[in-house]
């Protein structure tokens, strides 16, 4: 579903990603894996259209979208991908519902229809008695689930996720990798996991290693 050719990107003489290729294929969780430094968030950056590489190509669904606008691009990010990252970047003065609706609104979703989606994500997530709290009010478990089902809530092709589970405690870092295999499982959901979780990696459907800028060759399958 997502192919990258050639991905190079530099930040000044510093060589961050030196000839990146490779596939994402529908309804399998990926996990990128190295050593700080290595260039894994900025590979997820370039893969959610959020960083330009400096030369290379993505293709979505054999659609090549290097080429868009920033206007295009804007409104592809927001259709067809969701993110989560390792903090939850919630909005403090809005509801766990209002901050879940937000990238619907976005997308030019009425009111009923955002909140329609979003309470039936929260039914699916157990969080529908915490629909009007607001972040203060939330568990960083909850939180965590919060921002699954923001990245959820315009059915993006890929969620592509940045540590998600590493500010949480063992039990809700469990919890959170048990809830991402489940909406693998039941709704063909498709995720890019940058981790520096073994456990989580080695359930995955696919390690990616990446060291110095390049992918490793042997990658697990």
């Amino acid at each position: 579903m997502i192919r990258a050719e050639n991905i190079k990107k530099s930040f000044g003489t510093l060589k961050v990603l030196k000839g990146i290729n490779l596939e994402i294929p529908k309804g399998e969780i990926h996990s990128i894996v190295g050593a700080s430094g290595a260039g894994k968030t900025t590979l997820l950056q370039i893969l959610g259209t959020l960083s330009n590489p400096d030369s290379g190509s993505i293709f979505f669904n054999n659609k090549n979208i290097s080429s868009f606008s920033e206007k295009e691009m804007a409104d592809f990010r927001n259709r067809e991908i969701g993110f989560v990252f390792q903090f939850h970047h919630l909005l403090p003065e809005f509801t766990a519902l209002e901050n879940v609706c937000i990238p619907a609104f976005i997308a030019g979703k009425s009111k009923n229809d955002a909140e329609k989606r979003t309470l039936e994500l929260f039914d699916y997530l157990g969080l529908t008695n915490r629909a009007e709290h607001k972040p203060s009010e939330l568990s960083g478990g909850e939180k965590q689930r919060v921002a699954v089902a923001r990245a959820l809530v315009n059915y993006p092709s890929v969620v592509l996720a940045d540590e998600p589970s590493g500010n949480l405690d063992t039990a809700n870092r469990n919890e959170l990798h048990e809830l991402l295999f489940k909406l693998r499982d039941d709704f063909g959901q498709t995720f890019v996991i940058v981790t520096h979780d073994d456990n989580f990696a080695d359930s995955s459907d696919k390690i990616i290693h990446i060291k110095d800028g390049i992918i490793e060759p042997g990658n697990h399958l």
